[in-house]
């Protein structure tokens, strides 16, 4: 136990280190720290130069009235008097040998960086632990004057900045680490929650919903995103387990049906033929078929997958094609006289199935007139099967574009069909960027209308 333990640190240690709000935080450490130290370095050069400066200048001034009463005749001992710690003065001759000097400086050699460098330089002294900036003027008789100056103050100056950012960073950095992990973990609360909440969620809890801040930003857009993919999870799954039991009544019939019969054969072989028998198998089994090829259609259409790919379809070649079909023995009165061109961009066999449907299901509820229109108006192209059959009730118009819907429950399943008829010409419209509707006709009927977009 303990070693598993143990073990799981690391990973756990690379599970917290791996987050946004790890990563958010040890990132805005890392660009302030960064920035911090840049500008640190930079305000301690800066300040050293600045203060190095004002001592330079400082040298000069003193050194200036020097060289020129030098210049005058004015004798070198003149300027060697006593002199304090932050100071000394040294007068050169022209070979660079000390003639004259204050007396803290007495015995010193001259500081040779400093004849060679005219802007200055630091030099040690006998007389001072700290480095001295000294400056060299030369008088008009040859002669140089050396001014130095004591860096203590820049030291003194440089070293508290040194030691209040050395202080003042790392809290400054801290607490902006503090600060931006504080905001980051508020601001993603409300993800947490959701994540929580989701990871809760199964098949059987799809009607709970993400709790959703009351705010109009990416948190607050992903939680309404997250609740309506549930709204569709939870109606897909209502669809699919009523869809899963209205098939499984559908397909139980016909093979109930040719179990029935079969079972009389074999109890009465006298009481039945087997052409009786093979009859009632071709017919239950057309049923069959014709459900599964019905299911696995509205299956590809829900998957959007298509078997022949999408094309330009003459609509009117494929209406006309079902007209003819049912034109011989069917005793209706078919009036073609409205169909025009008419041409979508889709899947060809899906659209003929669609208009093979609207006209058998015609077909099936008229008594005696069926009238077919085809027309280009707009944008669009617009069938319309009208029939004088006994309608539609405006309370059911709504549903019957439903799967596995039969308004007449009552009446014979061979001649009602499954109920997904009027369903694949609603999925095969919508699939094709069109709407399917059902009105009162002016033949007393239902009127089914097909709206369809034009191909360009």
């Amino acid at each position: 136990m303990g070693p598993d333990r143990a073990g799981s640190w690391p990973a756990r240690l690379r599970e917290s280190s791996s987050t946004v709000r790890v990563r958010t935080t040890l990132g805005a450490v890392a660009v302030l720290g960064l920035s911090l130290i840049v500008a640190s370095v930079a305000l301690v050069v800066f300040i050293r130069r600045s203060l190095t400066d004002d001592v330079r200048s400082a040298a000069r001034v003193r050194a200036a009235p020097i060289s020129s009463d030098l210049a005058r005749g004015t004798p070198p001992a003149t300027f060697t008097g006593t002199f304090g710690d932050d100071e000394y003065v040294q007068i050169l001759d022209g070979n660079g040998r000390v003639v004259a000097s204050s007396e803290n400086m007495a015995g010193a050699p001259p500081p040779g960086n400093v004849l060679q460098d005219g802007g200055g330089a630091e030099v040690d002294v006998p007389f001072d632990d700290d480095p001295f900036l000294a400056v060299a003027d030369v008088s008009g008789d040859g002669r140089t004057v050396v001014v130095g100056r004591s860096l203590d103050n820049v030291v003194e100056s440089n070293s508290a900045l040194v030691g209040i950012l050395l202080i003042g960073v790392p809290l400054l950095v801290l607490f902006t680490g503090a600060v931006a992990w504080r905001l980051v973990g508020k601001a993603l609360s409300p993800v947490e929650a959701i994540r929580s909440q989701v990871e809760t969620i199964s098949m059987k809890d799809l009607h709970r919903r993400v709790p959703a801040p009351d705010t109009a930003d990416e948190i607050g857009r992903l939680a309404a995103t997250m609740n309506q993919m549930l709204a569709r999870l939870e109606q897909g799954r209502t669809r699919q387990r009523r869809f899963v039991s209205d098939a499984s009544h559908e397909l139980r019939s016909p093979v109930a049906s040719i179990r029935q019969h079969a079972e009389v054969a074999i109890a009465h072989p006298t009481s039945t033929s087997t052409q009786d028998l093979a009859d009632v198998v071709l017919v239950e089994n057309s049923r069959l078929q014709s459900l599964v090829e019905d299911l696995l259609l509205l299956t590809r259409m829900d998957e959007h997958d298509s078997e022949d790919g999408e094309g330009p379809v003459d609509l009117d070649d494929i209406v006309f094609a079902h007209m003819e079909r049912i034109r011989a023995g069917n005793g209706r009165s078919l009036d073609t006289s409205g169909i025009s061109a008419g041409r979508v961009l889709g899947d060809r066999r899906q659209l003929d199935r669609m208009v093979a449907n609207l006209v058998d299901n015609a077909v099936r509820h008229s008594d005696k007139a069926i009238a077919v229109s085809l027309s280009e108006e707009a944008q669009e192209v617009i069938l319309r099967v009208d029939d004088d059959g006994p309608g539609v009730p405006p309370a059911d118009r709504s549903r019957i574009f439903e799967r596995f819907v039969r308004l007449e429950e009552a009446r014979d399943r061979d001649s009602g069909g499954a109920g997904l008829g009027l369903a694949i010409v609603a999925e095969v419209a919508r699939s094709h960027g069109g709407l399917a509707s059902v009105a009162h006709s002016p033949l007393g009927g239902s009127r089914f209308e097909v709206h369809l977009p034009r191909a360009k």
